[in-house]
């Protein structure tokens, strides 16, 4: 359906060139300035616009950045990196959408506004990057416990740092973990926890890994019937297994809990490995569910 929009908007800008061309080619040449503020006019249209900004910094002053792309009504939210270099996988994953969207913005829908933050733990990537920023898989030191990279430069378990259900202390498989001082006591869960009041996202999606599924969030007043929903479309269309409710170990203090308990659809996607990017069928599960948030009329129009 996407590529299919890409193709019609590439030949409409090649119709309208020429058809330019043609029109002012009787009387004199076309001068180059002519064609380029043709196809500036015609890409303006089919363009979404990108911003790029930074929402916070980490305990050692990264900058933790956000990307946006569209201006659609519906916000949607795309988060990778939580937990840093143990995970940078979700990282790479996120880069590539968002220089996707930069080479064809007519990948984002009209009804669409993307934001991704590519890594919510910077200091964490870094540990096993040596970087700031974009890298490669290149880049990833073999001589670093990538485990011991999970956690923020404070020593926090930022997914358990969350005010749903918050402990001072957490699991995370079988293992006790630090959820910090208090919920939002780390600067990279205060810089999601603002950002999301500030854009106010119809769905959330935290890009992490190995289980090979998605899974649905909950709180004290457990799933959201559209979390279910956005749970089932994503896993569908990617190829993952469908996880209504986690239950391998207790999980204290994790945003997407936190999002449900104020009403925020979230959905857990875990990839098959920590190496594999698994872009191409995260992206179907990304467009699935830029389908599933389209207006009223446009499902009329698929019907």
């Amino acid at each position: 359906m996407e590529i299919r929009k890409i193709l019609l908007a590439v030949l409409a800008v090649g119709i309208l060139v020429l058809a330019a061309l043609l029109f002012l080619g009787g009387s004199e040449p076309v001068s180059e300035e002519v064609v380029e503020d043709i196809q500036e006019e015609v890409t303006e249209e089919i363009a979404a616009p990108v911003t790029q900004s930074v929402i916070g910094t980490s305990v050692e002053g990264r900058s933790i950045e956000a990307y946006t792309f569209g201006t659609g009504e519906t916000d949607m939210l795309f988060v990778g990196g939580i937990h840093g270099g143990y995970e940078w996988n979700s990282v790479l994953l996120a880069y590539q959408f968002i220089e996707a969207y930069k080479a064809v913005p007519a990948l984002v829908p009209e009804h669409v506004t993307v934001h991704i933050i590519p890594s919510l733990n910077p200091d964490g990537v870094a540990m096993v990057t040596g970087k700031d920023g974009r890298f490669t898989e290149a880049d990833i030191l073999s001589s670093v416990d990538q485990a011991t990279a999970r956690f923020n430069a404070n020593g926090v378990d930022l997914n358990r740092n969350f005010d749903c259900k918050w402990q001072s202390e957490s699991s995370w498989r079988g293992k006790s973990v630090s959820a910090g001082a208090a919920p939002f006591s780390e600067p990279e869960a205060v810089a999601l926890r603002d950002y999301v009041a500030s854009i106010a996202p119809e769905a959330v999606v935290f890009w992490h890994s190995q289980a090979n599924n998605v899974y649905a969030s909950e709180c004290e007043n457990g799933v959201l019937p559209k979390t279910l929903e956005v749970m089932q479309v994503y896993a569908d269309a990617a190829g993952y297994g469908a996880v209504p409710s986690f239950d391998a170990y207790p999980v204290t203090g994790d945003a997407e809990g936190w999002l449900a308990s104020i009403g925020i659809p979230a959905i857990t996607v875990e990839m098959k490995t920590h190496e594999t990017i698994e872009f191409a069928q995260n992206n179907e599960g990304v467009e699935a569910l830029y389908a599933l948030f389209a207006p009223e009329e446009e499902h009329l129009e698929v019907q």
